[in-house]
C-alpha cells in the first residue's frame, strides 16, 4: 500500500477549500477490496475510487475506459459522483480531455471531460434513473432522526426514494432557514438508511425556477454531511422531471456545501426523450 499513489482532488469547485474532496487511485491493479478500504478509511473522504482495466467488451476508446469502484471510509458504495467527476478531471490531465467510459457497479457510465476557459470540466450521464414511494412509517422514522417535525417539509416536494446509480431519500425544506440547521441523531438515521439501502438523505430547498440549495447526510459513509453528492444530484434531476417540478428539458443549479464552509456547485442537465441525468462541474487538485 505504500507504493499506491493517491491523488487528492475537490470535486464541484475549482478553489481547493471548496466542493467535496475525493481520493483517485488511477491504478489500483494490485489492491484487493480490504486494501480498498484500508486507503479509503485512512484518507478519511466521503469517498475514493479506484480504476483497474475495463472488463471485457466494455467498448468506449482504448486507453480510456475503466472499471471503476468507490469506497467510503465504511464501505463500498455502487457509485459516486463527485469522485467520478475528480477522477475524469485527473485523467483528463494525463491523457487530454475527450470521452472515457466508466465501468461501475451501477452500470456504465459514459464521462465527458472538455477545457473551458483554462479548466477541465467533467460531465458524467448517469444510469437510468426511477424513483418510489416511501413508507409512512419510514418517512416518520428519518423526520425523528432529523428532528425535522413534519411542518418544516415543503408539500411541493413529495417525499420520494430517488435512484440514478445509488438510493437517496429526497425532502424538500419549507424554508432556507430549515436547511441550514441540521443537527441530526447520526445512529438513527444511520439504522435507517442501512435498513433502506439508501446512500444520503438528499435535502432540498428551492431557491428558484431551476435552482436550489441542497445537503446530503451521509453516515452510511462514516461521515456527517457529503459537501458535494453528484450521485444525489443525478437522483433529484429524475425525482424532479418526474413530478413535473421543472420541466423535462432543462438545466439545474444545484448548491452545495455552503453550510459547511466548502461551498460548490453542480449542474444538473435533463435532455428531453433521454431518461439518464448528466451532472457536471470543475475539479482541482488538493496540493
Amino acid at each position: 500500500m505504500t507504493d499506491t499513489e493517491v491523488l487528492r482532488y475537490t470535486a464541484f469547485s475549482g478553489d481547493p477549500d471548496g466542493g467535496n474532496p475525493a481520493g483517485v487511485v488511477l491504478d489500483a491493479s494490485g489492491l484487493d477490496e480490504d486494501a480498498m478500504l484500508e486507503i479509503a478509511a485512512a484518507l478519511g473522504y466521503s469517498e475514493t475510487a479506484f480504476l483497474t482495466a475495463p472488463p471485457e467488451g466494455l467498448g468506449g476508446r482504448e486507453g480510456r475506459s475503466f472499471t471503476v469502484r468507490y469506497f467510503s471510509p465504511k464501505a463500498e458504495v455502487p457509485f459516486c459522483g463527485h469522485a467520478t467527476v475528480a477522477t475524469a478531471v485527473a485523467l483528463g490531465e494525463r491523457i487530454g480531455p475527450g470521452e472515457l467510459l466508466l465501468a461501475t457497479r451501477a452500470g456504465t457510465v459514459p464521462v465527458s471531460v472538455t477545457a473551458e476557459d483554462g479548466r477541465l470540466r467533467a460531465t458524467l450521464t448517469s444510469v437510468e434513473p426511477h424513483t418510489e414511494e416511501i413508507a409512512a412509517d419510514d418517512l416518520a422514522e428519518a423526520l425523528a432522526a432529523l428532528d425535522w417535525p413534519s411542518a418544516d417539509l415543503d408539500p411541493e416536494f413529495p417525499p420520494r426514494i430517488a435512484y440514478a446509480g445509488a438510493r437517496h431519500l429526497v425532502l424538500g425544506a419549507a424554508t432556507r432557514a430549515r436547511l441550514a440547521d441540521l443537527d441530526y441523531d447520526f445512529a438513527r438515521l444511520e439504522a435507517l438508511m442501512r435498513r433502506l439501502d439508501l446512500t444520503t438523505v438528499q435535502l432540498v430547498h428551492r431557491a428558484g425556477p431551476r435552482e436550489f440549495h441542497v445537503r446530503d447526510p451521509f453516515p452510511v459513509g462514516g461521515v456527517v454531511e457529503d459537501p458535494a453528492t453528484g450521485a444525489a444530484a443525478a437522483a433529484f434531476g429524475a425525482y424532479a422531471r418526474e413530478l413535473g417540478l421543472v420541466p423535462e428539458e432543462a438545466v439545474l443549479t444545484l448548491h452545495q456545501g455552503a453550510d459547511m464552509g466548502r461551498p460548490g456547485v453542480l449542474t444538473v442537465e435533463l435532455h428531453a426523450g433521454d431518461p439518464r441525468v448528466r451532472v457536471g462541474g470543475t475539479a482541482v487538485s488538493i496540493t
